[in-house]
């Protein structure tokens, strides 16, 4: 497992940890680098490089068994990449962190880590299109089955377990729906069956939810939204969280607690008992699936996640103005958001939301329905046409005919997407210009139809019962 450049017959000195008092702010610039080690660069430089010296036979020999740390071909990680995946691991407050191409590539590599064909994976929350359809459909044709519960049915998830279930798959905030999981009662209920809970952790970030402090145990993130910030490149993220006891479950997951003859036969939760997910994901899939993250890429990135939490400040107060401004709109019918006291995640976000920040994920619905929508967001002319969230700028898309069209209709109103919902992606612009562009686009959505005296409700997409 790739760790740092190959300097040497012993590997690097390790980065020295930093204080319990870094906080994120600090952590996102300074975590898992020094400079002194790396031609004395304050920059974190781009190693623009496929592959690594070896000083001799041996050296070569022992980094391919895994006796040493370093890196060997850049298919597996580079310098680069590694600061990315310390700095991110730091965050989440997880052992172990592995960066790759994109964020549906870490939710495959990791699900693809725990399951194999014959076995069971559970999600138990609504999801991204994209993820909903690898885990439904694509890995239904691995051989991996799935089941689908409703978001808070305790009794359905505890009745969805078998023998063969590997993993409950959940988003801590969804996307669109907003919607809050109740991490620690999930994962609960999975730890009791022996079973790992991976969280996907874009939407809220580690500046919103740390998903492991609450009983995850991999996080996942799509790097390209809120750690990148800026839409200029893609990447994904797997976090150990290098707690769950696979041993104790042996017979549950034996790639991982059995000698693995697609490595070595090494046994990962002996050569790497701190993170033996992360290092499976590595020398296993990354290496024989090559879903690799490019260095620049990887700096790309590092650039972002240094003002990650400086823009979750913006966006959190931004999405709060916008949310304000909403309700005294009467073109508006609902709102979808957990801010609002009455919305039934709200004890959830009052649990598990760090300090004051909120999600800048919001969803809305307009009296008329569909073609008020499509006029409204044709209409836009600051917020961008687009269907990635968490950049610098504010975006906006139509779930129904984009991130979630592959749904059929019966399933979008099981997760709680209507036609005309309209999900905004709040960015980072001064809020005056936010709300100006809002007024005028909700203007052309209005129709001869009289509206409603009273304004919106805050509320988030309810589960169907």
């Amino acid at each position: 497992m790739s760790t740092a450049p190959a300097q040497g017959r012993q590997p690097p000195a390790p980065v020295p940890a930093p204080t319990p008092a870094w906080q994120p702010d600090t952590v996102v610039l300074h975590a898992g680098y020094d400079g002194l080690q790396h031609q004395r660069s304050a920059a974190v430089p781009i190693y623009q490089t496929t592959s690594f010296l070896f000083e001799d036979a041996q050296h070569g020999a022992e980094l391919f068994d895994l006796v040493q740390e370093g890196h060997i071909y850049a298919r597996t990680g580079n310098p680069t990449q590694t600061v990315l995946e310390q700095r991110i691991a730091r965050l989440e407050g997880g052992t172990a962190a592995l960066a790759v191409a994109s964020g549906m590539a870490a939710i495959d590599i990791t699900l693809a880590t725990l399951a194999r064909a014959g076995d069971h994976v559970i999600l138990a929350s609504a999801l991204y299109g994209g993820s909903h359809n690898l885990v439904v459909h694509v890995l239904q044709g691995r051989g991996i089955a799935s089941t689908v519960v409703g978001r808070g049915d305790h009794d359905a998830l505890r009745a969805a377990f078998t023998p063969q279930t590997k993993a409950v798959f959940l988003e801590s905030v969804g996307n669109p729906s907003g919607d809050v999981a109740d991490i620690a009662a999930i994962a609960a209920l999975a730890h009791a069956q022996g079973v790992a809970v991976v969280v996907d952790n874009t939407s809220a970030t580690p500046l919103l939810i740390r998903p492991l402090e609450h009983g995850a145990d991999v996080v996942v993130h799509s790097a390209t939204k809120y750690i990148g910030g800026h839409g200029t490149a893609m990447g994904g993220l797997i976090v150990d969280g290098g707690r769950f006891d696979w041993q104790a479950r042996s017979d549950r997951y034996p790639q991982l607690t059995h000698p693995d003859p697609a490595f070595h036969q090494v046994v990962f939760t002996e050569r790497y008992p701190d993170a033996p997910l992360v290092a499976r994901a590595r020398t296993v899939m990354l290496r024989n699936a090559g879903a690799t993250l490019a260095a620049h890429s990887a700096f790309l990135l590092l650039q972002g996640l240094e003002t990650l939490a400086l823009r979750m400040e913006r966006i959190s107060s931004n999405t709060r103005a916008v949310l304000d401004f909403l309700q005294t709109q009467p073109q508006v019918a609902r709102i979808h958001h957990v801010a609002h006291p009455g919305h039934p995640d709200h004890g959830h976000a009052t649990q598990y939301l760090r300090g004051s920040l909120v999600p800048g994920l919001l969803s809305l619905e307009l009296h008329g329905g569909r073609p008020a929508a499509q006029r409204f967001y044709d209409a836009l002319q600051l917020f961008l046409r687009l269907v990635n969230i968490g950049d610098s700028k504010s975006l906006a898309a139509i779930p129904a005919e984009t991130t979630h069209h592959l749904l059929p209709d019966a399933e979008l109103a099981r997760v709680g997407i209507a036609p005309g919902l309209v999900r905004l992606s709040i960015g980072i612009e001064h809020p005056h210009d936010l709300l100006a562009d809002l007024g005028q686009a909700l203007g052309h959505a209005q129709t001869a139809t009289a509206l409603p005296a009273s304004t919106p409700d805050l509320e988030l997409l309810q589960e169907p019962s």
